[in-house]
């Protein structure tokens, strides 16, 4: 019987890994400038029914100059994705709870085998997509999936969703933004050392030793070419420091246009402020970081074509790499590996002093991005402030800073993820709920319980609140007019949706007397 590994690899070993993009060239260009389909990702999505090389000749050969015969070509030789059916909406007739417990069913997909060609990549277990346009499986959607997992009794989705991504890193070499091959390029933040310490809560040190390896390759994965960068340079997803200790940046391996948004980053290159190939590496690398777009990675704030993540070190990923770092120094104590739990301790302490030293601002008392070329802090708060918080990095002081820093972020319906209205979806008015689980937990370690409670209170009433009146979960929502859903972002509003699901669950089950609250007026 082969093993859930080699079904991954009996997918794709005997196929040459590439990307819609890079397969069918000019015929993709065509398609997608055309604007074929309203959203860029269905044509990335679509499944080719032969070789790729034989349906080029065969638009080679062709030509289709017209948008009918383009149309037309593309229907004789692909199979078009459907998106996810939203659920019938259900109003107030089902708790809930309730509905979300069903919704794990309707989101859990199968892909331990796929279709030749297919830009999907296969895994060997079950796992529950987030909804709408987004078909497969996502890296760092699912931490907040798997929360919920928990909390509805599905330990057994759970413990394959980790399985899953435990194959991806064996595979690949790290965990894909989501399982095509037009997201092998690029990350997201690494939240696997978390979804393994799910898997035993009381003693997360021994789920982490039984995954050790793979943390270990995750690790590697960030870190590649640390050991070769001099002080003030950077390469790949490391930087070098002024004083020379490294943190790290998020970036993608290649500076083409996204496949999945080939139409949206092409049209931002036409304008000519910036050379493509860079625009196109930072719009790529906003998108390892999960928040794509946000005033975060612009360098005036608020045009997108001024986006530059690259040149930016950031406050989650480095303090999820320090849980990372911490998380395999554990591990290999519990295993009596001296040596390992040695390193990997110095690595997280070495990360915490620079982080200290670049990422603390003494004076406004939070945590901010440090912009590594211009040798100075963004200005701009975010939540990102929690995330030492929520990896148990930041003292106790520091987390009552934060708490208070954090105060312009707090509106009425929960936490904005910005305090900059700039249109982009990371940014005010719009809450998620992966920040407001990591800012609510990272409270809670550090003592600020006053505060945790608010945001929770807050979000369940504006996530009920809209589940009242429309029966539908989705994936941001206005927390300036609670009652309002989230906007802007390249694609149309989706439901579902995994992670406001998993994020509800658990804090339903954290703050069960706010859970029950109807009205805004009864959070503090």
């Amino acid at each position: 019987m082969l093993s859930p590994l080699t079904l991954v690899r009996a997918a794709a070993a005997p196929l040459e890994i590439r990307s819609p993009q890079q397969a069918f060239q000019e015929l993709y260009v065509a398609v997608e400038e055309a604007r074929l389909f309203a959203d860029s990702k269905a044509f990335a999505d679509a499944t080719p029914q032969s070789q790729p090389d034989l349906i080029l000749a065969a638009y080679r050969a062709q030509s289709p100059t017209t948008r009918t015969a383009l149309q037309a070509f593309v229907a004789a030789h692909f199979a078009m994705p459907e998106n996810l059916a939203a659920p019938p909406a259900e109003g107030a007739v089902a708790p809930i709870g309730a509905h979300i417990d069903r919704l794990w069913e309707l989101l859990t997909r199968h892909s331990e085998r796929v279709a030749d060609y297919s830009s999907l990549l296969a895994v060997p277990a079950p796992y529950v997509v987030p909804g709408g346009r987004f078909r497969e499986l996502y890296y760092w959607d699912s931490y907040f999936t798997m929360l919920g997992l928990a909390q509805s009794g599905r330990r057994d989705l759970l413990e394959d969703m980790v399985r899953d991504f435990a194959a991806l890193i064996d595979t690949y070499g790290h965990v894909p933004n989501g399982t095509r091959s037009y997201y092998l390029s690029r990350s997201q933040p690494p939240f696997f050392f978390e979804m393994v310490g799910l898997l035993s809560p009381q003693d997360p040190a021994a789920a982490h030793a039984r995954y050790l390896p793979q943390l270990k390759k995750e690790y590697d994965f960030w870190m590649q070419e640390a050991r070769q960068l001099q002080p003030a340079m950077a390469r790949r997803r490391v930087v070098a420091m002024p004083d020379g200790s490294i943190l790290n940046r998020y970036w993608d391996d290649l500076d083409t246009p996204r496949d999945e948004s080939y139409a949206e980053d092409t049209m931002l290159a036409r304008a000519g402020v910036r050379p493509a190939a860079q625009l196109y590496r930072d719009l790529r690398a906003a998108a390892e970081s999960g928040w794509d777009f946000s005033s975060r990675w612009l360098a005036d704030g608020h045009t997108l074509s001024s986006i530059e993540p690259t040149a930016i070190v950031p406050v989650d990923l480095n303090s999820l790499l320090f849980g990372l770092e911490r998380a395999i120094a554990m591990a290999c104590q519990m295993q009596h590996q001296a040596r390992c739990a040695g390193e990997f301790g110095r690595h997280a302490a070495q990360r915490r002093i620079a982080m200290d030293r670049y990422l603390w601002d003494r004076t406004r008392h939070t945590y901010l991005d440090y912009r590594w070329r211009a040798l100075a802090r963004s200005p701009r708060i975010s939540a990102a402030m929690f995330y030492p918080l929520f990896v148990g990095m930041s003292s106790e002081q520091q987390a009552r800073q934060v708490a208070s820093a954090a105060q312009p972020l707090v509106l009425r319906g929960g936490l904005a993820s910005t305090t900059e209205p700039s249109g982009q979806q990371w940014d005010a008015p719009n809450g998620w709920a992966p920040l407001q689980w990591i800012a609510i937990e990272g409270l809670r370690i550090r003592g600020q319980d006053a505060l945790a409670r608010t945001l929770a209170c807050r979000w369940l009433v504006t996530v009920n609140s809209f589940y009242g009146q429309s029966g539908r979960l989705i994936e941001k929502y206005d927390v300036q007019q609670p009652g309002r859903s989230g906007g802007g972002g390249e694609y149309p509003l989706q439901d579902g949706f995994g992670w406001t699901n998993g994020v509800m669950k658990q804090l339903m089950a954290l703050y069960p007397a706010e859970a029950a609250y109807s009205r805004l007026e009864q959070c503090s």
